[in-house]
């Protein structure tokens, strides 16, 4: 095992990792930027090395920086949390040949999924139902657009194959706005992600975002983790996740498991990943696997007692999984509401200084959050603080503690989205479950402020 992991994140995700290292007695490294100097988890950290300014790029996106501080501090392996480098085959080619372990797949898994292309590809080829489509990137020839677009059935959604995160994608309703839309599409690509492949699929217009975890090793062991349901969704941004999904049959989604632990034996894929799925009239259809740890892994975790984080770490270090499909059982049901520093309707950032901070408590409860009571909420990076999870043994006593849970918590000084949360967990419709990927726009929509 490992004796000391360099920790290449921020926030609360840096802090989740800070504790799942500290409970297998390995010492940290942080990295941080000026503007997270005072962050919790710099202070409890065994080291903490300043790699730049605020601006991400010049700090947590500083490849030699964070490579050269794992040097001079004698850390063996680089532990990416999400976002920044997480899924950078680049960076974890770079952490490897500099001699160090990068904790999550090896840099070939993530260039074949980071691909949207050729990931959807790699699951046709591993038996993993996806999404009707154009079979691999569109041409430049618009005669070919036009019969593929004809072949899909409209409407249409044309995707940047190296997109993510919700952005570079476009719907398209008519044959006659398809040509535009792909060239309009490929621009945008093109400078967003620095690559203009586009591709196309059908668009789904009522589906669910489910999602199944899994985890697999190098010594050809692969296992599935339960679905979440990712539903709550504003602009392709999750706000609220849960586990299990509500009212999709259990065969069905052992099916979809099974095949995704499957599809990772059969790519040769190790670590923590994420098949996402879009779920429409009983049928399940691939769009992306995301290789790292997740926002939304405690919703898994409390439903499953398998601590993903600490399982990372071991896979990284060469262990076998301890368990095997059959030894993992679901149990209760489990909510997380993220947190994040905005209006809770315009959803406009809201930077600046926590003068109150009270976390909830009692049964089921857990927060995951880096800030504290006179935490200065910095402007240069993504707008979440923190998420509340809730476990109970039923569907509805997850709710009612997550309601309690969103009663009790005080933060001020900020704006955040908590008066939303507050009210999505007495909406009929969701207190009812399965509600569609849309649910949440059309929502606001009739609740405008």
């Amino acid at each position: 095992m490992f004796k000391k992991i360099l920790i290449a994140n921020r926030g609360e995700i840096a802090l989740r990792i800070q504790r799942a290292c500290r409970e297998m007695g390995i010492k940290t490294v942080v990295v941080y930027s000026e503007a997270d100097r005072d962050a919790k988890y710099v202070k409890l950290a065994d080291e903490a090395v300043c790699i730049g300014p605020a601006a991400s790029a010049l700090s947590y996106l500083n490849m030699p920086a964070i490579i050269s501080t794992a040097e001079v501090t004698d850390a063996e392996a680089i532990h990416p949390g999400y976002g920044f480098l997480s899924e950078n085959a680049d960076f974890a080619e770079r952490v490897e040949q500099s001699g160090f372990t990068f904790i999550g797949p090896t840099p070939a898994s993530i260039r074949v999924m980071g691909d949207k292309v050729s990931a959807k590809q790699a699951m046709i080829k591993s038996g993993v139902p996806c999404v009707p489509g154009s079979e691999g990137v569109l041409s430049d020839d618009p005669k070919e657009i036009i019969k593929t677009g004809r072949a899909v059935g409209y409407p249409v959604i044309i995707k940047a194959s190296g997109g993510g995160g919700g952005r570079g994608m476009r719907v398209v309703h008519t044959e006659a706005a398809l040509i535009n839309a792909v060239q309009t599409t490929r621009a945008e690509a093109g400078a967003a992600f620095g690559n203009p492949a586009v591709y196309m699929e059908k668009f789904l217009e009522n589906p669910r975002h489910i999602e199944i975890q899994v985890l697999a090793d190098e010594h050809k062991n692969a296992v599935w983790l339960g679905e979440r349901d990712c539903s709550m969704q504003r602009r392709h941004q999750k706000i609220l996740e849960e586990a299990p999904a509500p009212g999709i049959p259990r065969r069905v989604i052992e099916r979809i498991g099974e095949r995704c632990a499957a599809a990772c034996k059969k790519i040769g894929y190790r670590g923590a990943g994420t098949f996402e799925f879009l779920y429409e009239n009983g049928e399940f259809f691939f769009i992306e696997m995301n290789t790292r740890v997740q926002v939304e892994h405690p919703v898994t975790e409390l439903v499953t007692g398998i601590d993903i984080v600490q399982m990372q770490i071991r896979i990284a270090a060469n262990e076998k999984l301890p368990f095997t499909q059959r030894s993992i059982q679901m149990r209760g049901h489990a909510i997380e509401c993220r947190i994040n520093a905005e209006d809770p309707y315009k959803f406009t950032p809201s930077p600046g200084r926590i003068t109150t901070w009270h976390a909830p408590g009692g049964p089921g409860v857990r927060v995951d959050s880096h800030v504290y009571t006179n935490y200065f909420v910095p402007p240069n990076y993504d707008s979440m603080i923190g998420k509340i999870i809730v476990h109970g043994d039923t569907r509805g006593q997850a709710l009612a503690r997550m309601r309690i849970a969103l009663s009790e918590t005080v933060i001020e000084g900020i704006s955040t989205n908590i008066p939303l949360h507050r009210e999505l967990v007495v909406d009929a419709k969701f207190v009812e479950g399965g509600t569609s990927i849309h649910y949440l726009e059309g929502w606001l929509g009739h609740h405008k402020r």
